[in-house]
């Protein structure tokens, strides 16, 4: 990559956030274009905590050789008061020779120094950890769509529920589906690649059991069991598809996207909710939200059986389900 047109690097970056993934991306990007402005920057790392003043004056200096240099400072939280004071001091007048890069995690701890640094006019990138689900699957489509594929609503969902939360999963994960595949990445594509993985999510457990596919749900449950899927999630899984069917159904048939805000929730999860709510009635979703409860109560409090915990609510959300509340 030519450093003739590309945009010289910031002078001083802050990556700031708790996650891992987008902070070492950022970090990398940052060197990336530090290297494409001179191939043979000098990039050096170091432990915010572990530095003193001395040391820090010592590598801004300016250089007997000349040339670009890169000093990445993690854990910028960690600095103690007289290097966040150097720094401070540095950064009003920063050498453009030099790209200083401070990571930090966000929070109280140092935000005095994270605080001085964006005064000084240090470029912020956002690093910080995915709330909910509406982050996360912004997060899958636009992995696939900065490699040039494509994912909707449904099958970055889909894609979640087989792989998890955690993001670095997720970005290997849409990294070996670009590799495997044309790059249209639907929700059939997802459940014909993790066939195996899927079937053994609680959230597969709870869909059949909210539609009413009782043989479904429960040998998607023993299937989840028998390999090793810890009961907690399955649980989770459960009390989330009945809450969310309950919330969606008390709020009336709307448009799931005009929905969506009042609601919190995706339009994808609404319009599922919307079609899994199909054969409920509010006296059933109340008995199925106490199942859920019991069932969660179990498996977190330590039952004996937390297997049996899970297989009796899966019957009784069935029941639930066909009786309408009837006792």
């Amino acid at each position: 990559m030519s450093g003739v047109n590309a945009a010289p690097p910031p002078s001083l970056l802050l990556v700031q956030g708790d996650e891992e993934l987008l902070a070492a991306r950022a970090v990398t990007a940052a060197v990336d274009a530090a290297r494409a402005a001179d191939p043979g920057a000098d990039v050096r790392e170091y432990e915010a905590g572990q530095l003193t003043p001395g040391e820090i004056a010592e590598m801004l200096s300016p250089s007997l050789f000349g040339g670009r240099r890169v000093l990445v400072l993690r854990s910028g939280q960690d600095a103690r008061k007289e290097l966040a004071a150097a720094l401070l001091a540095y950064a009003k007048d920063p050498d453009p020779e030099v790209t200083l890069i401070v990571t930090h995690l966000g929070g109280a701890k140092g935000k005095a120094f994270a605080d001085g640094l964006q005064k000084a006019g240090a470029t912020v990138v956002p690093a910080m950890k995915l709330k909910g689900d509406r982050e996360r699957i912004a997060f899958v489509r636009d992995e696939f769509r900065r490699a040039g594929g494509r994912c909707d609503e449904s099958a970055a969902a889909a894609l979640l529920a087989s792989v998890g939360n955690d993001l670095r999963e997720i970005a290997a994960a849409c990294s070996q589906l670009l590799a495997d595949t044309d790059g249209k990445i639907t929700e059939a594509v997802v459940a014909r690649y993790y066939k195996g993985r899927a079937e053994v999510s609680g959230f597969t457990v709870a869909d059949a059991a909210m539609v009413g596919d009782l043989p479904g749900a429960l040998e998607a449950l023993r299937w989840a069991l028998h390999v090793g899927v810890d009961p907690v999630p399955i649980a989770d899984a459960i009390a989330d598809g009945v809450r969310t069917v309950a919330r969606v159904a008390s709020a009336g048939k709307g448009n799931p996207y005009q929905l969506a805000s009042t609601l919190g929730m995706p339009a994808w999860k609404i319009q599922r909710a919307q079609e899994r709510s199909r054969g409920w009635t509010p006296e059933g979703l109340v008995d199925a939200m106490r199942a859920a409860a019991d069932c969660n109560a179990a498996v977190k409090g330590g039952a004996e059986d937390r297997g049996y915990a899970l297989e009796q609510a899966v019957f009784a959300v069935a029941a639930a389900r066909r009786g309408g509340g009837a006792r």
